[in-house]
């Protein structure tokens, strides 16, 4: 994961408070699966051992995942952010030209992103196409849906 992660204060100390609690209570109830199912005999046929066993990789992967997405972190603060062209933490307002429509979008990180907010991911066709855009620029999308066109109508924090 060589990418810069952009993430708020906050989220940054979500992910940490996820991590500190897969790494001891997660890891201690998979260590407890594992002991009883090893208690349960011949473990070439044991089903609930390799069960336990894949469940500890999964989970594994999931610390080395986060703990990774933590290491390339880095904190944005909303007061730093130039806000005469699109950014992280952005709020775009657009208007998709096909439809006619307005809408507002935020531009977050992908561990914020939540489109029933408003929150989409940088990293997202809509996403890349409004980065570093300023007011009035026309932003032309291909999204598996097809192209779309956006005109950016305001930005603000």
């Amino acid at each position: 994961m060589a990418d810069v992660n952009y993430l708020t204060k906050e989220t940054l100390e979500q992910m940490k408070e996820e991590l500190n609690i897969l790494k001891t209570t997660g890891r201690a109830e998979i260590a407890r699966q594992i002991a009883e199912a090893r208690e349960k005999g011949d473990l070439k046929e044991n089903a609930e051992y390799d069960a336990a066993k894949e469940a500890q990789g999964h989970h594994e992967a999931k610390v080395a995942h986060l703990q990774a997405a933590i290491m390339s972190a880095r904190v944005i603060d909303a007061k730093t952010i130039d806000i005469s062209k699109v950014s992280v933490l952005s709020k775009v307002s657009v208007t998709n030209l096909g439809t006619k429509k307005s809408m507002v979008y935020q531009l977050v990180s992908e561990r914020e992103a939540d489109l029933k907010l408003g929150k989409i991911s940088v990293t997202s066709p809509i996403g890349k196409g409004l980065l570093g855009k300023v007011l009035g620029d026309v932003v032309e999308v291909t999204t598996p849906g097809g192209m779309l066109k956006f005109k950016v109508e305001g930005i603000s924090l």
